[in-house]
């Protein structure tokens, strides 16, 4: 199931012709448009995900690449709602995919002292 909303998302991203949305982006600019879009109500202020509302999903360190995250975002498969270049320009969406992408990577659990005794 997965891979049919990459699979969409990717053939959206050619469809609707987004070119490279990570290209000039800011994660200063990301955060604040990733609070001010309201991101952070599912995703958390981290892109961590909540069991509650994204189903747990982690949206930091995406593994889609930008083209296809965008396209995902303006045609998502689910409940979130489409967010279109008028409510979220491009700029905007590719400064938040830069702001998700820098966030720092969790710890392996093999690293945490906790987890392994």
């Amino acid at each position: 199931m997965k891979f049919v909303g990459v699979y969409l998302a990717l053939s959206t991203a050619f469809a609707v012709g987004v070119v490279n949305p990570a290209a000039a982006a800011s994660v200063e600019n990301g955060k604040t448009a990733f609070v001010q879009h309201g991101c952070w109500q599912c995703h958390g202020f981290e892109g961590q995900g909540s069991v509650t509302t994204s189903a747990g999903r982690v949206i930091a360190d995406t593994q889609l690449p930008a083209d296809a995250f965008a396209a995902y975002v303006r045609a998502p498969t689910g409940a979130m709602p489409p967010f279109r270049p008028e409510i979220l320009s491009d700029s905007d969406l590719a400064d938040i995919y830069a702001y998700l992408e820098a966030r720092p990577k969790p710890q392996a659990a093999k690293d945490i002292p906790l987890l392994n005794q």
